[in-house]
């Protein structure tokens, strides 16, 4: 016997939305949106009445809005809710604070919706199939863990080389499970890290920004040429992809526009693969919460060169798709829970402290 259809509500303050979407959403025959609403106050009250699996929501609404519907939505139902937001830096910004306050994921509007909406049509629907058969929402991240406050910043004028290279692929579930590792890491951290983030044009640079607020460390979105320097942490742009080299006065990231890898641009394996290439056993690959398979085949490249690789356990992901594909292929020499991932990369580069070659340990020293 078949399964039976996901029930989608679509929450949109847009006449046009509201008819775009549930069109998208039914050439899937696997999807059944079960109603729209206008606005959060209308959207509550149809789930109560038509009882939906997923919720695609609009943030910015007259009356009851998305954020404020949202809240509800993650104190009364625990449902899963995707976001469909606008590219502009407002809309970057709401995006975001939705995602800390629960929602599952977002699909970014195209600027011209009535005739480019096909666009984001294959992202949406993997999307509302992910979270119906997902935890459906972030990691609650427990309240008495100590963050560290960010009072004491690497200054990127120190230039210290860094122990090892981390890189990390991460996708759904991905912005708050991040946060909550790099808010662990001290500001003498000895690792570099290199983030692969799926995640559209225009959102990298505020989402580097936030985390740069509540972490120790120094965050930027990566531009070529950056130096990979120990206590900063790189997250790659929308639509680029990032690789790592090592270079004689120093190692960097480097950004390109080559074609998609695993439908994905920025993708984890073309990082995973440069890290494995550059600095072999010197480099940590790390494969976190997300849909899909990218990263596991770069995984294996780094396990092969001589790199320590870990995935994230299925319990502490929102969505174990990346790392299990990883884990199944066996490129994960280590499964760790969320709460454990920042003390095993604390130890992983602090292992590597002793053993910089001659280049690092003079450059360091300049």
């Amino acid at each position: 016997m078949s399964a039976q259809p996901v029930r989608v509500l679509v929450v949109d303050d847009s006449a046009l939305m509201r008819k775009l979407i549930p069109q998208i959403l039914q050439t899937d025959d696997s999807i059944h949106v079960v109603g729209t609403a206008m606005d959060g106050n209308f959207g509550l009250k149809k789930i109560e009445e038509l009882k939906p699996q997923v919720i695609t929501l609009d943030l910015e609404m007259p009356g009851m809005g998305g954020l404020d519907m949202l809240k509800e939505i993650m104190r009364r139902h625990r449902i899963p809710v995707i976001v469909v937001s606008s590219h502009s830096t407002q809309g970057a910004s709401i995006t975001l604070k939705a995602l800390s306050l629960g929602a599952f994921d977002f699909v970014a509007k195209p600027s011209d919706v009535s005739v480019r909406m096909q666009e984001i049509a294959r992202d949406l629907i993997s999307k509302i199939k992910a979270a119906a058969h997902s935890r459906g929402f972030p990691i609650t991240v427990p309240s008495d863990l100590p963050m560290p406050v960010p009072r004491q910043k690497v200054k990127t004028t120190d230039r210290r080389q860094p122990t090892k290279i981390v890189a990390i692929g991460i996708s759904t579930g991905g912005p708050q499970s991040l946060q909550y590792v790099l808010a662990q890491l001290p500001h003498d951290f000895s690792g570099s890290i290199v983030v692969v983030q799926h995640m559209p044009e225009g959102f990298t640079e505020m989402f580097a920004r936030r985390l740069d607020e509540c972490c120790a460390l120094n965050v930027k979105e990566a531009q070529s040429g950056d130096l990979l320097l120990a206590g900063r942490v790189l997250i790659c742009p929308g639509s680029r992809h990032l690789k790592v080299k090592r270079l004689p006065l120093g190692d960097i990231a480097i950004l390109s526009d080559d074609p998609r890898v695993n439908g994905h641009r920025p993708s984890a394996d073309v990082l995973f693969k440069s890290a494995a290439e550059e600095f072999g056993e010197r480099a940590v690959g790390l494969i976190m919460t997300g849909m899909g398979e990218d990263g596991a085949l770069g995984l294996g490249l780094m396990k092969a060169a001589g790199a320590t690789t870990i995935a994230q356990s299925e319990q502490s992901c929102v969505v174990f798709g990346m790392p299990k594909a990883a884990i199944e292929r066996g490129h994960a020499m280590r499964v760790v829970d969320l709460e454990a991932i920042a003390n095993t990369l604390l130890a992983q580069c602090s292992q590597g402290r002793n053993a910089l070659p001659d280049r690092a340990r003079s450059a360091g020293q300049s």
